[in-house]
């Protein structure tokens, strides 16, 4: 091993190895200053054979990893963002890794032995010089997001357009030199987000139409071409392939007051939700989102709720335990995402999501007094230890796991309302049996297709806790869309749109 990395005692490492810790995270002006002068990472961080998690980000003197990084084979989550590498050794050993993030770095190469790795989730290959992906993409069979926005890509690799994909729903390869759109997308069958804008495509390959999850699609900055049959495919989407939501129509009367009977039976135990259009809606809240949080957590979607009756019995208490539910599976602990509810009469609107320094961004956490967000994290985190030691657990859990990706953070994201004042920071949620209205917001620092499946995990489950159904008419759950608008007003998202809430069982959904 080079000398550069030996003799290194950093107090993170040493701390990570005497608690035995299973997450450890190395990022910002301390840990670079330290990197610098040390000629690197030190080598004690390959010994932490424990780890599942491990970040080193914000790092500028960080040039290359070791191979030594192939010892940490317990590794789930391996996050090497914003640094300088210009290389990453063989990676093929880590069987275990679930997440690979080496974004915004100077690589002009992959590490081998990418295709190795069966477990791998998520690959975040954003803002390097990458002019050309590996084959073998396809034999990572649970690859499901696959980022490599701004590097310098002619092309795409042929066997990514595989059906050993199966469950890739998220490809974003925008900012590029892309020439061409294989035929063969349309193996892609879990595809619903797609994003090739700012690239040189001069067309569309008709078989993306047969994408039938495909929810979003983005060519804009390519040829005119491309952007009228953008529009047709967004029309094809809609109507189906023969012209109508549900295919060809049926011209024979009898075979269709046939089916509206034998349907009838089903129809009626089917959950009820109703969009309310942010056009039709009264005065709506609006959600501004600044510039800043683009490199925090820049995703986020939001819609109102009403018809959620959290008075009966312990109605609140099921509610938030499945709020719970949510953030320990699909959200990943608060890692992937995060969901936050407040009562709409405490809001004064408008809206803005954007970042302040931790010292500066004050907050009244449920069964709290005002505190600063340093004041409110260093609080949990002494609870989150005390737990941890009471339950004789390796690793803090929920919320706190959240916590920890905040350490070294020079600003948090937040949503703050009309007065400057701070309503949305875990934990500070703001209902109770008395709420009549919600506002949901969901935040991300992965997707916005991930905000949005969350977003309608979380309606199927109001709607499930509150049975709603055909029924009971006049308690169903109503959805109102909220927008979010940059600075200059410009629509970012609405949510819900027409290809939101469609892979909810059991709910019908009454735009």
């Amino acid at each position: 091993m080079d000398s550069v990395y030996e003799g290194e005692t950093w107090p993170e490492i040493v701390k990570a190895a005497t608690e035995k810790r299973r997450e450890l995270v190395l990022q910002g002006p301390a840990v670079e200053t330290r990197m610098s002068s040390a000629g690197g990472l030190s080598s004690a961080v390959y010994s932490l054979t424990l780890l599942n998690y491990l970040e080193v980000s914000q790092c500028p003197s960080l040039t290359r990893v070791h191979e030594d990084i192939r010892n940490l084979t317990n590794l789930q989550s391996l996050i090497l963002c914003r640094n300088k590498l210009l290389s990453v050794p063989r990676v093929d050993a880590l069987q275990a890794l679930k997440v690979l993030d080496l974004s915004v770095n100077q690589l002009e190469s992959l590490p081998e032995g990418l295709s190795g790795l069966k477990e791998l989730t998520t690959l975040n290959l954003s803002c390097n010089r990458l002019e050309t992906l590996p084959e073998g993409l396809s034999q990572c069979p649970r690859l499901s997001t696959l980022n490599v926005s701004k590097n310098r890509l002619l092309g795409l690799p042929a066997d990514l357009c595989s059906e050993r994909l199966e469950l890739l729903s998220t490809l974003l390869a925008s900012d590029n030199c892309i020439q061409e759109l294989s035929g063969e997308v349309h193996r892609l069958h879990a595809l619903k987000t797609l994003d090739l804008s700012n690239n040189q495509l001069s067309e569309i390959p008709p078989s993306l139409s047969d994408c039938s999850k495909l929810k979003e699609i983005n060519f804009k900055g390519d040829t005119q071409q491309c952007l009228h049959q953008t529009r047709y495919l967004r029309g094809r989407a809609r109507t189906g392939p023969e012209g109508g939501a549900d295919g060809p129509r049926n011209t024979d009367k009898n075979k269709k007051k046939g089916q509206k009977k034998s349907r009838a039976p089903e129809d009626v135990a089917r959950m009820l939700v109703r969009v309310l259009h942010v056009s039709s809606a009264p005065p709506a809240l609006t959600v501004t989102v600044s510039p800043e949080v683009k490199e925090v957590r820049p995703y986020l979607v939001c819609c109102l709720v009403r018809g959620l009756n959290l008075k009966p019995g312990n109605a609140l208490k099921r509610f938030l335990m499945a709020q719970t539910k949510l953030h320990e599976d699909i959200c990943g602990k608060r890692t992937t995402a995060t969901i936050a509810t407040h009562d709409v009469r405490l809001l004064k609107g408008p809206l803005t999501y954007g970042v302040k320094p931790p010292t500066q961004l004050k907050i009244t956490a449920l069964g709290r007094k005002e505190m600063t967000a340093v004041e409110l994290i260093r609080h949990l985190q002494l609870e989150a230890e005390e737990m941890r030691k009471q339950k004789k657990r390796q690793n803090v859990t929920g919320l706190h796991k959240y916590l920890q990706l905040l350490d070294g953070k020079a600003l948090y994201p937040c949503l703050t309302d009309a007065e400057g004042r701070v309503v949305s920071f875990p934990p500070s949620p703001t209902i109770g049996k008395t709420t009549a209205e919600l506002f949901v917001e969901v935040t991300s620092a992965s997707s916005l297709q991930t905000c949005k499946d969350v977003m309608d995990a979380l309606i199927l489950k109001m709607c499930e806790l509150n049975k709603f159904t055909a029924e009971h008419p006049s308690s169903e759950l109503t959805v109102q869309q909220v927008r979010t608008v940059d600075p200059d007003g410009g629509l970012k998202v609405v949510y819900p749109s027409k290809t939101d809430l469609c892979d909810c069982p059991g709910v019908t959904v009454l735009w």
